[in-house]
């Protein structure tokens, strides 16, 4: 530990809970580096020997990468809809932090962190000697202009609604260029956690008037060359990174990296990778077990699993009829035989789901059981709500989303005993994310995030005029669940915050506005030839440190 590093109280007391088996090691890492101790202090407070990094004397410099990806429409990072466009664009911009496989979170851009006994006050000190690619230098300035494009409105960031939730322009202060504080309106404790999401990257406040490709100046260690749209991005290995490799000289190893699109069928990718076209495929929005059964006994692949809150969500707009009534929502959770769904349309590779946005492996999770199937009950409902002879709805999916078409497609036939008659409207996924938000039923994939507290935050409560936050593709919004929120993302304590949760998955349960039939397995797929690269939970990839082998 270092002399100068300040233990926060909250760390003395998650030793206390680790102590008395209320905690894991891993757990107890995780909340420690949140409270701003170094992930080497909090191994050591604990027993553990961090592992250091070796030189490798296999490590090469040069080569290009070849990924499979598809190259969708980007403007402000903020207002990315999915992973694919984050993917390739954090080669070129960066974050604060970093959340590592581990789910532990690290300095990144931020070189350290303190939160204020309360949890309302945080201090950020930012890296020094960190250049933007135009040779521009990084400072508090930048760091403090990208939060402020995350809440506001007009930017209209899906981090409106997570750190929107704590925090407005006027609790942002500048102490000097290499430090900046953070007043929250409430407490929070996963502050650090929600500077790696992936619409997070930190912008260059000189040059960013509202389109990354037309100044595409971040600080990471590739620059970009070429963008297409449907086509490529092709970014290339700048010289002056400010991260150093095992050989002393800047990162990164690889000369270029392409991200080729080639469209959303997975037959050609698999085609690909297997006769070595390509290094990698981006499965981010499509991460089922199909390329893993195709490719897990070829020699020159590696596949690695990974364990994910990544899943499915058959969402309604509450704010349109049918939906607008809860026994029709609650009608339509029922028709969803879960076992039935798993099996047909993920191969069994899961978890079933409760119509929870809450990871069963998420440490507050409160245990709930997983509800039956009931079309009996489901046309009582209907009744109740004035359709006694049923209704009609249409439900709309992305068609290279092979699970996410079958899950539509065992709930047609399983809504037939209840008097609910499903017309599937496919579309290609490019066409669903354009309008994803705007459709009134239809089933919408949701990435894996580390706390039970931030998909609610991001989806399921409106900003501070009443309005739903701009993930809020339901525009559901419950007082109860929303205040209950508010106090759980302040609570450090699992164990209480467990509590909290226990009433807001039972009101998403009964009132709520998604079915959630499973939770997603994944795998990453890659050439052997791609050394140092893990699989991330978050289905990100970390390639700085990567090198190309043999």
């Amino acid at each position: 530990m270092r002399k100068d590093e300040k233990v926060h109280p909250g760390v003395r007391e998650l030793k206390e809970n680790l102590d008395k088996g209320m905690l894991s090691r891993r757990e107890f890492l995780r909340y420690a580096t949140l409270l701003g101790m170094s992930a080497a202090a909090a191994s050591q407070m604990i027993g553990l020997t961090w592992p250091k990094k070796l030189f490798a004397a296999d490590i090469k410099r040069g080569g290009v990468l070849k990924v499979s990806q598809q190259v969708q429409k980007i403007d402000h990072p903020a207002r990315y809809s999915w992973l694919m466009p984050s993917n390739s664009m954090r080669m070129v911009f960066e974050y604060m932090t970093l959340t590592d496989p581990d789910n532990v979170t690290h300095p990144y851009l931020c070189e350290s962190w303190s939160a204020s006994d309360d949890l309302k006050t945080w201090t950020w000190n930012v890296r020094k000697g960190v250049k933007f690619n135009n040779g521009d230098p990084f400072t508090a300035d930048d760091c403090i202009f990208t939060i402020n494009q995350w809440i506001n409105k007009d930017v209209k960031s899906s981090l409106l609604g997570l750190v929107g939730s704590y925090l407005d322009p006027t609790g942002i202060e500048k102490v000097n260029d290499y430090q900046f504080k953070l007043h929250l309106k409430r407490a929070e404790i996963a502050v650090p956690e929600h500077f790696f999401q992936y619409t997070a990257q930190v912008l260059n406040h000189r040059t960013f008037e509202g389109d990354m490709k037309k100044a595409p100046h971040g600080t990471g260690p590739f620059t970009l060359e070429t963008y297409k749209e449907g086509e490529i991005c092709v970014v290339k290995r700048r010289k002056d990174y400010w991260q150093k490799g095992f050989d002393g000289k800047p990162l990164p190893y690889i000369d270029e990296i392409r991200f080729i699109d080639m469209g959303g069928e997975l037959a050609p990718q698999v085609a690909a990778l297997k006769s070595a076209e390509i290094d990698l495929i981006d499965a981010s929005d499509n991460p089922g077990p199909q390329i893993m059964m195709a490719v897990k006994k070829d020699a020159h692949i590696n596949v690695l699993p990974v364990p994910t809150a990544t899943t499915r969500v058959m969402r309604m707009r509450v704010d349109m009829k049918p939906w607008s009534d809860n026994r029709v929502r609650m009608a339509l959770k029922l028709c969803q035989n879960r076992e039935k769904i798993l099996a047909l349309a993920y191969q069994g590779e899961g978890l079933q789901g409760q119509d929870v946005h809450v990871y069963p492996k998420h440490p507050e999770y409160c245990k709930k059981p997983i509800p039956a199937y009931q079309p009996d009950k489901a046309k009582k409902l209907l009744a109740e709500a004035g359709y006694p002879n049923g209704i009609d709805v249409n439900i709309a999916v992305g068609s290279e989303w092979t699970d996410v078409v079958r899950y539509a497609e065992v709930l047609k036939q399983d809504a037939v005993p209840a008097g609910i008659r499903v017309n599937i409207q496919t579309m290609p996924t490019s066409q669903y994310w354009e309008k994803w938000t705007e459709v009134d039923l239809g089933i919408t994939p949701w990435t894996h995030r580390p706390l039970g507290t931030m998909v609610p935050n991001l989806a399921y409560i409106a900003d501070e005029s009443g309005k739903p936050v701009p993930w809020n593709e339901t525009r559901w919004v419950d007082k109860e669940f929303s205040e209950l929120l508010a106090k759980a993302s302040g609570i450090l304590d699992v164990e209480k915050r467990r509590q909290l949760f226990c009433n807001l998955e039972e009101i998403q349960m009964t009132r709520g506005p998604v079915g959630i039939a499973y939770w997603m397995n994944t795998w990453m797929c890659s050439n052997k030839r791609l050394k140092n690269v893990k699989a991330h939970p978050n289905l990100v990839f970390l390639f700085n440190e990567a090198w190309l082998g043999a």
